[in-house]
């Protein structure tokens, strides 16, 4: 990564309480949905709580997205026991940049990988992996 765009700067200033807040909150609980869905990964409870995963970086000139190659439906009826993110290598790209980062999800039914893909012109960059409650 050659430069942190506005919008990861603004995230890492923020702080990240109520992404840990909302990750501890679920932790050990079963899930009973899985999708990504408008570039969230969405979990849905057994308690009919919900968990929601994305990358909250954007700025201006950048196109942000999550992507995987693992079915989803497989990791339904385990519990949610960890997650992390993981360094990627970039991928070529017709107008600069195109950054990636893994971050792995961990139940009791096994661990699935997400991509974080992040299109820019080389003047931003970075992650900002934020969870939220719903």
């Amino acid at each position: 990564m050659n430069n942190i765009g506005l919008g990861v700067m603004i995230d890492s200033l923020g702080g990240n309480e109520e992404t840990v807040k909302a990750f501890r909150a679920s932790v050990g609980k079963k899930i009973t949905a899985l999708e990504l869905k408008d570039e969230h990964l969405r979990f849905t409870f057994e308690d009919d709580t919900h968990l929601s995963v994305w990358d909250n970086g954007q700025s201006c000139c950048e196109s942000r997205y999550m992507r995987t190659d693992d079915d989803l439906s497989q990791y339904i009826g385990g519990e949610l026991t960890d997650m992390e993110t993981r360094e990627a290598p970039s991928v070529p790209y017709e107008y600069g940049e195109h950054e990636v980062e893994f971050l792995v999800v961990k139940t009791t039914k096994g661990q699935f990988t997400m991509s974080s893909h992040n299109e820019h012109n080389g003047y931003y960059g970075g992650f900002s992996i934020q969870l939220r409650n719903d």
